[in-house]
């Protein structure tokens, strides 16, 4: 259902007149194969990361537009990673979108303690999250206007 909603949609301008890179850090490579490919078709670039530390350090090196962050890792905590990229100089400016299928009744909070720009519940409607990713990346690119 994912993958068939976001192939049917075409590339926004936005995303095609400049090559947005989004690093995946989630330890479900199904979920990632399927995500990448999906934003590759919206006209994105897309890095993946199946542990937080390998996240942090592709983020740190590469400079990332936007994180799209599990909170399940098998190293750390993904709370953790959203707050180290927070803290870094060299992540901080970054967005990191949180998606996760983790329940708790706090998690909104600590996920924004933690410094996450947006907040998304799995299973979550594809196009919600491609509207998160574009604002995201509008609001990165009005900053530097």
């Amino acid at each position: 259902m994912f993958s068939d909603l976001l192939a049917q949609m075409e590339p926004e301008q936005s995303a095609a007149a400049r090559q947005w890179s989004i690093l995946i850090v989630d330890d479900d490579q199904s979920q990632v194969d399927v995500l990448a490919a999906c934003l590759q078709k919206q006209g994105f670039s897309t890095a993946a990361a199946f542990e937080g530390r390998m996240g942090l350090a592709w983020a740190c090196q590469n400079h990332p537009d936007l994180i799209i962050l599990d909170l399940r890792l098998p190293d750390v905590n993904g709370l953790d990673v959203c707050a180290q990229l927070a803290d870094s100089p060299e992540t901080c400016d970054i967005p990191v979108l949180i998606v996760t299928g983790t329940d708790q009744d706090d998690l909104v909070r600590r996920c924004r303690a933690a410094g996450c720009t947006y907040f998304l519940r799995k299973p979550y409607d594809p196009n919600t999250l491609l509207t998160l990713i574009h604002t995201a990346l509008k609001r990165d690119l009005d900053s530097w206007t």
